[in-house]
């Protein structure tokens, strides 16, 4: 069992990038916003659209669930709109206002959970100058990951919805991207 604390631009690099690297089953990410994240991938010298990761991932047959609150940056629906994810059955995005909890979670058996949101401020990702100060945990504790899964199902299956107090702010509850 391992529980490493992360901040700065290792949240890009030990979170996101471990993330995106290292699924084999599934990846699910929550965040209140989303941004059109740039990343680097290995082997080639040129950062591309997150979306556009994902959507490889999914296209490999890999459960990728993206779960967030606020609606996507422009840049991003865009990229979503090019991209192979729309067309994958293994990839989908659900939107609930109440979402504020940042986590991902690898296979099941790894997880990030902190404070930075899909951007690439928040994940450090950006310079020094422009970054936001975020903090968050890598962790492969068993009790740790179960819980972030349990509560991402939960918002993800709808648990919440009729209680939650928002139907008013959210049209399609747990709607999935307008494309």
């Amino acid at each position: 069992m391992a529980i490493e604390y992360l901040e700065h631009d290792e949240l890009y690099r030990d979170a996101l990038v471990r993330a995106l690297d290292g699924a084999r089953s599934s990846l699910w990410i929550a965040t209140a916003n989303v941004k059109q994240t740039l990343v680097e991938r290995p082997g080639r010298r040129r950062f591309v659209p997150v979306v556009n990761v994902l959507g490889d991932l999914a296209s490999r047959g890999i459960d990728v669930r993206l779960l967030h609150s606020g609606r996507p940056s422009g840049p991003f629906m865009e990229s979503l709109r090019k991209s192979m994810a729309l067309e994958s059955p293994t990839f989908g995005m659900r939107r609930c206002p109440r979402v504020h909890f940042k986590a991902i979670i690898v296979d099941g058996s790894a997880a990030y959970s902190g404070s930075a949101n899909l951007t690439g401020a928040g994940l450090g990702a950006k310079s020094p100058e422009r970054r936001n100060f975020e903090v968050g945990i890598w962790s492969d504790d068993g009790k740790i990951v179960e819980r972030l899964k349990d509560l991402f199902m939960a918002v993800w299956g709808g648990a919440f919805c009729d209680e939650c107090g928002q139907r008013e702010n959210c049209a399609s509850p747990l709607a999935g991207p307008e494309v």
